[in-house]
């Protein structure tokens, strides 16, 4: 089963955030502003928007490009033991 998924990265990509941060809390992916990251939640930071904006294809976002970066994402997820 996946820790991250195509609606979390979706989330992400959507939020109004300028600063928005992919977090893994509690066994959910969770968007928040950085600034609201806890001490306790850093290690568990998988991803800031800014950070995969290159790898975000130009013109309408595709199911498929959701897919391809939720899988990139979910490996990050794993490899740091969320």
């Amino acid at each position: 089963m996946a820790l991250i998924d195509r609606e979390c990265v979706r989330r992400l990509l959507q939020s109004e955030q300028p600063d928005a941060t992919l977090v893994f809390v509690q066994g959910d992916c969770v968007v928040l502003p950085a600034d609201e990251v806890d001490d306790a939640h850093k290690r568990l930071v998988i991803v800031r928007r800014d950070e995969i904006a290159s790898r975000v294809p130009e013109g309408p976002l595709t199911e498929e490009a959701l897919e391809e970066l939720a899988t990139r994402l979910d490996n990050i997820a794993r490899d740091l033991g969320a």
